[in-house]
């Protein structure tokens, strides 16, 4: 990868995301409290936090830690710890990403997380979004994200081995919890970054942390980048206590599988066409979708919406009490199954 620095920096579009409760609220300030947030694909029950050390908010991050905390994260990922760079959140990679190289035909495997095309385009790449893999044939970079967000579309390894790009990104921030052969950081290509996000599947987003996973020299780039500390010391214990849990995650996805066939069920008998979908969220199309979200935010349910596809929405999971209240919102029995 070329090494050169970027000029002509684009200005930023702005990007709407899930998990924006305050605006929500604030349009609809009568809704029923405490709010269910259903617009970002984090899971509803999160890894137990146990007890830190006192110290560990008062000193610098310790080397010690964030090598334990790589360990744990290339057994979980099953790569070489060598190629594994901590991050403070995957978005703050993908932020990076674009400075690492030269000015670029980007391609990006979409309709997907639009930070990506943001990040690329402010940087002063040539980005185009394809909707075949095929597509993408020429360009100097190739973004796929794997699963897709927000369809799930899902490509095998092969099929991403197979592209012939000066830099190939993988996102697979919603891959935690399918098969290990699902993940190219297992046949990690020569010119090939990962991402992988921690917060999403262990439900605790708000502690931001993601790893990238790349060949030694691009992985020793993206540290120079990042620089010291990146990384909390609180978010280096608890991460790697949680990637360690074999029994927490293996119950986890249990959990999800059926609560995911539950959220289903409900978006069926409630008229939805289910389009797709992760563990971690579904996607589905209803005519009126414009008017579910409405119904649903003065129930205190957020849900996202797309203004480019204004037929779908995508729906996270709920606990307990969140898919009662769902299903009285839709207005679908409670034990639709």
């Amino acid at each position: 990868m070329q090494d050169v620095p970027i000029t002509g920096v684009a200005t930023a579009k702005t990007v709407a995301h899930g998990g924006d409760l305050g605006t929500v609220r604030a349009k609809y300030p009568d809704a029923p409290q405490p709010w269910i947030d259903l617009s970002a694909g984090i899971n509803p029950l999160a890894f137990p936090v146990a007890e830190l050390p006192t110290d560990i908010w008062s000193r610098l991050p310790s080397r010690e830690a964030e090598q334990e905390l790589i360990a744990a994260a290339a057994a979980r990922y099953q790569t070489d710890a060598a190629s594994i760079v901590a991050a403070p959140g995957t978005q703050a990679l993908i932020q990076l990403l674009p400075r690492l190289v030269g000015r670029s035909r980007v391609a990006i495997l979409g309709p997907t997380y639009a930070e990506h095309e943001l990040c690329w385009r402010r940087h002063g790449h040539d980005v185009v979004v394809v909707s075949r893999l095929a597509d993408a044939a020429g360009a100097d970079v190739v973004v796929v994200v794997n699963p897709d967000n927000p369809t799930g579309r899902l490509l095998d390894r092969p099929a991403l081995r197979d592209v012939d790009a000066r830099l190939l990104v993988v996102d697979e921030a919603f891959i935690d919890l399918l098969a290990a052969d699902a993940s190219l950081a297992g046949e990690l290509p020569d010119n090939a970054i990962i991402l992988r996000s921690f917060g999403k599947t262990y439900g605790l987003a708000g502690l931001r942390l993601g790893f990238a996973i790349a060949p030694a020299p691009i992985a020793g780039r993206l540290r120079d980048e990042l620089g010291p500390w990146a990384v909390s010391g609180p978010a280096l214990a608890i991460g790697q206590r949680a990637l360690a849990d074999d029994a927490w995650l293996q119950a986890t996805a249990l959990r999800l599988s059926a609560d995911t066939r539950r959220l289903d069920s409900l978006l069926v008998a409630a008229g939805f066409a289910i389009l797709g979908g992760t563990p971690l969220f579904r996607l589905a199309s209803h005519p009126q979708a414009a008017g579910f979200v409405e119904r649903l935010a003065r129930h205190g349910i957020h849900v996202r919406a797309f203004a480019e596809q204004e037929t779908w929405l995508r729906f996270g999971l709920a606990d307990e009490d969140g898919f009662r209240r769902l299903a009285s919102a839709l207005q679908v029995p409670q034990n639709v199954r």
